[in-house]
């Protein structure tokens, strides 16, 4: 047991779309401090209070930050990372969604935080991916309804 001074915090929840047209998916280049220049997918929180599952957390983020609309019933869970920050900041609980029903024109509305929105085919991935989104998307593609422990200090 732990020591009773300690405390635990809850993780924050990430919700990431795979956007597929084919075998091509689409990727957002950061241009915010964190990971600037690097790939990642369409990607946010959980927004407390808002009472929405992650799919729909999921939906609402992708047509923020792509103007991509997907119905949430439509999108499909493909994998979950667990990912330890490791600098006493709380850990990260992410789930990969992946969508193929999507309507709407591919628009970068958060010019603030994002570069550049480019599609990639699936077997030709930037290697500048931010390492826990690489994860989750690497699951997806290769262990569909997995889990991964991505960081998690060795025991």
């Amino acid at each position: 047991m732990s020591d009773s001074t300690s405390t635990i915090t809850a993780p924050i929840t990430d919700v990431h779309v795979i956007v597929r047209n084919g075998q091509e998916i689409l990727l957002s280049q950061r241009g915010g401090p964190y990971g600037y220049g690097q790939w990642h997918l369409p990607s946010g929180k959980l927004e407390r209070g808002q009472n929405e599952t992650p799919a729909q957390a999921a939906a609402r983020e992708l047509c923020e930050e792509t103007g991509l609309e997907a119905d949430p019933e439509t999108m499909t869970l493909r994998h979950t990372v667990i990912h330890h920050q490791g600098d006493g900041t709380p850990d990260r609980l992410g789930f990969f969604f992946e969508t193929t029903k999507y309507a709407g024109d591919v628009v970068n509305r958060e010019t603030d935080k994002c570069l550049a929105l480019e599609w990639f085919a699936e077997h030709d991935l930037p290697a500048e991916l931010i390492p826990y989104p690489a994860i989750g998307l690497a699951g997806s593609l290769t262990q569909p309804g997995g889990l991964t422990y991505h960081n998690w200090p060795e025991s």
